[in-house]
């Protein structure tokens, strides 16, 4: 019984490293893209994306496991910044910049890697007990 609760611990912890690694991925290409402007006039600048998770339950396992429902386009509104030089550039000399904010996304990069950790110490963690029952089954 105690094995198949740690089994069940170590596959609700793997779910979680999962989907924390999708969205570092997200956070990674937002903040790669922070400075990613149109090159033509009208164009749109790079938009910011966010993820979504969702409990999905594993019939093999009678669980619920954390996954990534959706990968969504941030549709609030672009910055602008005065560059009349820059291809993008309006009538008014004005280029739409990015809706993605560098701290926020260093923020969100902090907590996804702190849960990404958490749930990588309780795999560390579970295979420590099995490993000593185990020992304790096989001193027998």
């Amino acid at each position: 019984m105690a094995q198949d609760d740690l089994l069940k611990s170590l596959a609700i912890s793997a779910a979680g490293m999962k989907v924390q690694g999708i969205r570092l991925r997200i956070i990674s290409q937002n903040i790669a893209n922070a400075n990613s402007l149109g090159t033509s006039p009208g164009e749109d600048p790079y938009r910011r994306q966010t993820v979504t998770f969702k409990n999905v339950l594993d019939n093999r396992l009678g669980l619920d496991l954390v996954k990534v429902d959706r990968i969504h386009t941030d549709n609030s509104k672009f910055g602008t910044a005065f560059d009349p030089a820059h291809p993008s550039a309006d009538e008014n000399g004005y280029v739409r910049t990015p809706n993605v904010n560098t701290l926020i996304e260093m923020m969100d990069m902090r907590e996804a890697q702190r849960s990404y950790e958490a749930n990588l110490n309780v795999i560390k963690n579970s295979k420590q007990m099995l490993l000593r029952t185990i020992d304790i089954l096989s001193s027998r």
